[in-house]
């Protein structure tokens, strides 16, 4: 080993740019293992602290296709499914859509004068993401946090009373802060809602004569079931009504969530369920976490790929500089071999002096795919708001560490094996002889 080391020692650039070389592709296959176990673990934690076992979305509807189709007659679904399923503890339909949303401020500067003169540059309504639900069927789901306010007056859907629409309407939704801070409104302030936004400023009176009224009835944490920078809740039918006469003819959801009174088969409720509800595709929480990890694989593909092309330039990086420390201690060698060394001797100092180089790239390239993977973290992080803090993109775990160093072990001893060969092919009595 100290002949090795006095080698390294004596080509100090050379042996610095090989090891930094390992430490790049080091610190890149740790990063890309760390992403992917840190995806699927955190995604296995987060589906099954959710309380939701099943998934219901319209026929035909696939958990990669981006987008669910109207499933209809969402009010009656919860009764229905409890009815042909004693294990469904409850049914959840929920409406996700979008709603744009104005605060008193721009209502009073709109109507202060024709054509919205006096609204200042740069206001207008704010888009934001929306569910509707009905607050009783969520038992065992998990939703957002209540940070201020009462919070939804009622259990029910009031407004949808007796299968219609002419039931009482409370008009109450929660926003969270997000949203509440970009509005500048609070519990009780007024709101104006409406699906779509208006053109421009001299069109926000008209807009507001067609928005409905909403009441801020609570301030809600972020919601990682759906990420969203800026999102609001409302009862189902309200969101419905907002989104138009086709949600409210079909009383339409996007999906259906299920909690189970008793979770441990969720295969014999799903196929019930299945059965009894031919216009429905019901998903377990194993089929959510198949369709993750099928995005996580092929992702993983890819960064296969990368880190094989890294690997590789680091082995033949390190095998060049290999073969010329030894073609540089030529004589040496030879001289070794002449005074009795044994050529196993002679390429074990040319193995440990790859080793060597290798564990520099490995003391140098974890640590760096460690802070790289904290940065990435927080990065993806900023850019999914909602996510709960226990979520993390990267596991930088014992699986990773011990793959990075094998990956270096195979690094240093596989770019050796050439240089061996050439140290213990070359003629002992040439090299003394030569010039």
């Amino acid at each position: 080993m100290a002949y090795a080391l006095n080698a390294i020692r004596r080509r100090r650039g050379r042996s610095a740019l090989t090891a930094i070389g390992i430490a790049l592709a080091v610190a890149l296959l740790a990063v890309l293992l760390a992403l992917s176990a840190g995806i699927n673990q955190s995604a296995t934690s987060l589906a099954q602290s959710s309380g939701v076992d099943l998934l219901a979305t319209s026929a035909n509807t696939s958990l990669s296709s981006g987008g669910f189709p109207p499933v209809p007659g969402a009010h009656s679904l919860p009764a229905r499914m409890q009815q042909v399923d004693p294990n469904v503890e409850s049914a959840s339909p929920w409406f996700v859509g979008d709603a744009v949303f104005a605060n008193l401020s721009l209502y009073k500067a709109a109507n202060a004068s024709p054509g919205g003169a006096a609204v200042p540059g740069g206001w207008g309504p704010t888009g934001a993401g929306a569910v509707g639900w009905i607050p009783k069927w969520n038992t065992g789901i998990e939703t957002p946090t209540l940070l201020a306010g009462p919070g939804f007056p009622s259990a029910e859907d009031a407004h949808f009373a007796h299968g219609t629409y002419q039931g009482a309407s409370t008009h109450a939704v929660v926003l969270d802060a997000e949203l509440a801070s970009v509005l500048h409104v609070g519990p009780g302030d007024p709101l104006w809602a409406s699906s779509r936004a208006p053109p421009g400023p001299a069109q926000l009176g008209g807009w507001f004569a067609n928005a409905t009224q909403f009441r801020v009835a609570g301030i809600s944490g972020p919601f990682w079931l759906v990420p969203s920078a800026l999102l609001s809740f409302f009862y189902l039918s309200d969101l419905q009504q907002l989104s138009g006469p086709t949600a409210v003819a079909g009383d339409t959801a996007s999906v259906v969530l299920i909690h189970l009174v008793d979770p441990t088969n969720p295969a014999s409720d799903e196929s019930r369920l299945s059965s009894a509800f031919t216009g429905l595709t019901v998903f377990s929480v194993n089929d959510v976490l198949g369709a993750v990890q099928s995005a996580v694989n092929l992702y993983r593909t890819f960064g296969t790929l990368i880190g094989a092309v890294a690997i590789l330039v680091a082995f033949l990086f390190t095998t060049t500089v290999l073969l010329m420390s030894v073609d540089d201690r030529s004589r040496e060698i030879a001289l070794l071999r002449a005074i009795g060394f044994s050529p196993r001797w002679v390429g074990s100092t040319v193995a440990q002096e790859g080793l060597v180089l290798s564990g520099l790239g490995v003391g140098v390239g974890l640590p760096l795919g460690y802070l790289f993977s904290v940065g990435l973290n927080d990065f993806l992080r900023r850019l999914l708001p909602g996510l709960p803090t226990s979520f993390s993109f990267v596991a930088f775990n014992g699986a990773v560490v011990a793959s990075a160093l094998l990956e270096a072990v195979g690094i240093g001893l596989l770019a050796s094996v050439l240089p061996i060969v050439q140290a213990l092919r070359r003629p002992v009595a040439e090299e003394l002889r030569a010039p």
